[in-house]
């Protein structure tokens, strides 16, 4: 899985390649390693050239001349079949070095360089002894990876960060952290100035904090602060304009402005004045949308897991937050929790203060967490609560539905989200699940993108738009 990961790299380092600058190095790379697994270059190289035929040009060009008005839209460039060489170059990438290797390709100069970089990482075999060791393919094991100095491992992120695109780096360090226990180097300040801040990295991050060292802090603040900016900065300006909108239109009025007529409800109020000989409604009766109160009209809860695995969906849970905060009718509470609650409401101000408040690992207790929300809540027909959890409860084990169900029987709307990410679908316990969907409350997860929409049906009270699995 790891050379799946990291099968675009070779595509798109490739500079002097002209055929390695594909838009979509994964796709190229596959549909070219394909047409190369046959063989021999000769028939396999003109294969590419049989999806786009040489008539579409002219065909094309006639319906321009007849229709001047409306000139179709010029064929597509057909795309030039790849040289044999350059599929093995590919293929030698993607295969590594060593047994793997049955291309014959030997690589050199640039290629050299990056099939280094990705043995470091991707070549590791554990020995008798449970050392790391490489196969050169001539009976002979090296030993490989980074190495445990500071400066080995900054040169490696550095030439990582000069011959991969941003996306396919994030994973090279995420699987470097898993695979090369480099989690305590990132308590080094000239090794947390190299990496590629992402959310992943912030919450292996948060879960050193404790045993990080003064001298890092700073440097570690740095990082979250950058990677909660980034979330903030795509995410903040959608989520005020969908919620400010699904608050505007969750107030009604019976004496509407005209612009403000919600005319499928009107309708539906006025049935009974249904004039079948004039097919037409008499609106006796008018529903439209009241203007913006200027006071708090709803409250939301966001209840957080911290345990380890739910590491991602705390980081943009916190900025999700803090951006619900800054809408002044909404009143926003922010909760964490393992097997202790935390209230991290009062520093809803600033994300990065959030995260650094919160604590992943740990065991889980939802049940608990829930029961403090509620505890809190003064106006349940007014409230929304977001359970973030993956459902592995600690505490006691029938407590979790009976809390939901209290809380829905008193009017609260309650939310589960399985995860807040962009990672699909997460880990989860089904048996909860399945008891809270027979309690009217679908558990499923969200990526940051829909979780705007999300709150938006939630706030005015209508069907979530839970995306398909």
């Amino acid at each position: 899985m790891a050379l799946t990961a990291s099968a675009p790299a070779p595509s798109a380092l490739a500079a002097p390649a002209p055929t390695a600058a594909t838009p979509a190095p994964p796709a190229l790379a596959s549909s070219d390693l394909t047409a190369s697994a046959p063989a021999p270059p000769g028939p396999t190289a003109s294969a590419p050239t049989t999806p786009a035929p040489a008539s579409p040009t002219p065909t094309a060009s006639a319906p321009a001349a007849s229709t001047p008005s409306a000139p179709a839209p010029a064929p597509p460039t057909p795309t030039p079949p790849v040289p044999a060489d350059e599929r093995l170059r590919r293929w030698r990438l993607v295969l590594g070095g060593g047994d793997a290797d049955g291309t014959g390709r030997v690589l050199t100069g640039a290629d050299a360089a990056v099939d280094g970089a990705l043995a470091a990482l991707y070549d590791r075999h554990p020995d008798d002894h449970g050392h790391d060791r490489t196969s050169t393919g001539t009976g002979r094991s090296r030993t490989a990876g980074l190495g445990a100095s500071v400066p080995s491992v900054v040169r490696w992120l550095g030439d990582i960060r000069a011959y991969f695109p941003a996306p396919v780096v994030q994973v090279m360090q995420r699987d470097a952290i898993d695979r090369l226990g480099l989690a305590t180097l990132l308590l080094e300040p000239e090794m947390l100035a190299a990496v590629e801040p992402d959310v992943h990295l912030v919450g292996t991050l948060l879960s050193l904090r404790d045993a990080m060292p003064e001298t890092t802090r700073e440097t570690a603040r740095a990082v979250v602060r950058k990677v909660a900016d980034d979330l903030e900065r795509r995410l903040a300006a959608r989520t005020r304009a969908t919620l400010t909108g699904a608050l505007d239109r969750s107030a009604r009025t019976s004496r509407p402005r005209h612009r403000d007529i919600d005319w499928d409800r009107t309708i539906r109020a006025n049935l009974k004045n249904h004039l079948p000989e004039h097919r037409t409604v008499v609106p006796e009766r008018l529903v439209g949308h009241a203007r913006a109160a200027r006071g708090v009209r709803k409250e939301v809860v966001l209840c957080v897991d911290q345990s380890g695995s739910m590491a991602a969906s705390v980081v943009h849970a916190a900025v999700f937050a803090a951006v619900l905060a800054s809408l002044r009718t909404i009143a926003t509470r922010l909760v964490v929790f393992d097997t202790a609650v935390a209230d991290l409401t009062d520093r809803l101000d600033d994300p990065v203060d959030v995260l650094f408040g919160t604590r992943l690992g740990g065991g889980t207790d939802i049940d608990r967490a829930l029961a403090h929300c509620q505890a809190g809540i003064t106006r349940p027909a007014d409230t929304v609560v977001v359970l973030i959890s993956d459902l592995y409860e600690g505490g006691a084990r029938d407590g979790l539905t009976k809390r939901v169900a209290a809380m829905k029987a008193s009017g609260t709307q309650v939310v589960v989200l399985l995860a807040l990410s962009d990672e699909g679908t997460p880990a989860y316990d089904r048996d909860r699940a399945a008891a809270l969907a027979a309690l009217g409350v679908p558990a499923f997860a969200c990526t940051p993108d829909l979780f705007p929409e999300i709150m938006a049906a939630a706030l005015e009270k209508r069907p979530l738009p839970i995306p398909a699995d």
